[in-house]
């Protein structure tokens, strides 16, 4: 198992979790501290990775919300509004 520290896992992440893919284990430190054990997961027999404990939740894009319309024209609105002032 090869010892990182925190900085080293934040600026090398790529590289690191490419060893971990093809089986190397890490120990990370911060100050000195061992705090995380990196390693590859264990997949199980039935499914492989790990499972979810919830599925990812879509993102909703701005296109695809409902268009708002009002019967009053947008101009008649802002006029009113700037004669409140």
């Amino acid at each position: 198992m090869r010892t990182i520290t925190q900085r080293e896992l934040r600026n090398d992440n790529a590289e690191v979790i490419r060893a971990v893919e093809q089986g190397e284990s890490f120990l990370v430190t911060k100050n000195g501290v061992s705090v995380a054990v990196l390693r590859p997961a264990l997949p199980s027999e039935k499914n492989p990775g790990l499972p979810l404990s919830r599925p990812a939740k879509r993102r909703l894009r701005f296109t695809d919300l409902p268009r708002v319309t009002s019967p009053v024209p947008t101009q008649t609105t802002l006029d009113e509004l700037r004669e409140e002032r």
